[in-house]
């Protein structure tokens, strides 16, 4: 008989045959053969021989006598007292396993866009507020609760919106998501749903957005980004428009006043909706930070913040306010994704936010960026004076455009060459659009005691001249 077994002293999954003359040379193979195959980890601690021998129905000698032997020959280490663990040194000698040599080549070192120093996060205070809320919930927020978001996040949001973006807000008008991914895909699915069949994109940005907005059956638009941001003129008949006013991903410029204006009139006037993308509002590093568009026509305008930036994407925290007509279809389709973001998620944030501790991160993040992009300056003035930083003081990356010569490809196959990790600024961009060949550099993303390495590779690397 082949039986598949389980024990309280491992998690293990094991067959062998109980049924014929040779169990224990069964078992002594099958244990080698996991150890082999790194399923038993160095370390790992198998159950005793008791307890084994009962779960397997054998004799206790039998297992007994199979750890001896895998204890003779190196597999395992049996100490008096402390039980029969995994050996260190056999999984050494193993040769690596796909998994792992499909990772030997990954840079040690990442200025990728897109993440914050993920080392920062404030953990004494995520668990400190973890312990404040759980104590004060009350039982029904454990159950299916508000889709739209518990009401101690949503009023919290709403303050914090207002207060620090200029939004505005009501709590009845907030849908918290599990991270700006859904928030995008309702809202593409609710506006399709309504009739509408174009969005348009700025022509640089994320792709992962376009491939979500076409997944809901959505037609993608590029519109032309310069000097002011997003090429207003350019929307046309489209039905949505998505942007990133504050701070335009990558490029780094924030939509022009006028600009602005011209948006939200536009979407007052043809019944469009816009999506506004604030990302890494709470970042501007040479002067206030620019409040949100939304402010100027709240029932033509849908906020999208989120805590990827600001604390970690993993948390899967984001928050949309709608305008009224949105509301209620937005909450359907959320109930119909996964029913409710998690609540004790929902409730931490919620204690982070009213206590101050999630004001006093941001304001140590900004601190900690804005030195960061001073010391990216510095090095690219002193080691690669001929490249050109574009954009303003504001979020977690830059855009540096190389001199003549120079392409992407090739400086960030140079950057790989040195383990730092690096993208070039047409893996953001839309089909037909042309700029001078640049790099996005993720000046947050590295922890603390690797920024200084990463950013004096990234100089050496434009200090090289390339090829003759």
């Amino acid at each position: 008989m082949i039986e598949t077994w389980a024990t309280s002293g491992a998690d293990l999954h094991l067959e062998i045959d109980v049924s014929g003359t040779r169990v224990r040379r069964g078992l002594e193979d099958a244990l080698r053969g996991a150890i082999q195959a790194g399923r038993l980890r160095p370390g790992t601690r198998l159950p005793s021989s008791r307890s084994l021998a009962a779960d397997l129905g054998i004799a206790r000698n039998t297992v007994a006598d199979a750890y001896g032997q895998l204890a003779a020959e190196g597999w395992l280490i049996a100490e008096h007292g402390s039980g029969t663990r995994v050996a260190e040194r056999m999984i050494a000698e193993q040769p690596a396993n796909l998994a792992d040599r499909g990772h030997a080549g990954t840079p040690r070192y990442s200025l990728l866009a897109g993440s914050p120093d993920l080392s920062a996060f404030p953990r004494s205070a995520w668990l400190g507020a973890a312990r404040r809320a759980l104590a004060v919930a009350p039982a029904e927020a454990l159950g299916y609760t508000d889709p739209r978001g518990r009401p101690e996040l949503r009023q919290a949001l709403a303050d914090y919106v207002a207060r620090a973006r200029g939004v505005r807000a009501a709590a009845d008008r907030i849908v918290v998501c599990s991270g700006f991914t859904q928030a995008l895909a309702l809202l593409a699915r609710v506006l399709a749903d309504r009739g509408a069949t174009t969005l348009a994109v700025e022509a640089y940005g994320h792709r992962h957005h376009r491939e979500v907005v076409t997944a809901q059956g959505l037609g993608v638009r590029p519109v032309p980004v310069d000097a002011g941001g997003a090429v207003i003129a350019e929307l046309a008949d489209a039905d949505v428009a998505l942007l990133t006013p504050a701070h335009q991903f990558p490029l780094g410029v924030p939509l022009a006043a006028p600009r602005r204006t011209r948006a939200v009139a536009w979407a007052a006037a043809t019944g469009a909706t816009i999506i506004e993308d604030d990302y890494d509002g709470e970042f501007r590093y040479d002067r206030q930070a620019i409040g949100a568009m939304q402010a100027l026509e709240p029932e033509s305008v849908v906020y999208a913040g989120t805590a990827s930036k600001t604390l970690a994407p993993g948390l899967r925290l984001a928050w949309l306010v709608l305008p009224a007509r949105l509301v209620e279809d937005v909450t359907a389709a959320k109930v119909l994704a996964d029913r409710q973001t998690s609540s004790m998620d929902q409730l931490t944030f919620a204690e982070l936010i009213s206590s101050g501790a999630y004001d006093r991160h941001v304001r140590r993040c900004r601190m900690a960026y804005r030195r960061r992009r001073e010391r990216l300056v510095t090095e690219l003035r002193v080691r690669a004076p001929r490249v050109r930083m574009t954009g303003v003081a504001a979020g977690l990356h830059a855009v540096v455009e190389l001199p003549p010569g120079r392409t992407e490809d090739d400086v960030v196959g140079r950057a790989a060459q040195r383990s730092l990790a690096l993208s070039g600024l047409g893996e953001f961009a839309t089909a037909g659009a042309r700029r001078a060949p640049a790099l996005v550099i993720g000046f947050a993303a590295p922890p603390a005691h690797a920024f200084t390495t990463a950013v004096a590779r990234l100089g050496a690397v434009l200090a090289d001249p390339g090829p003759a």
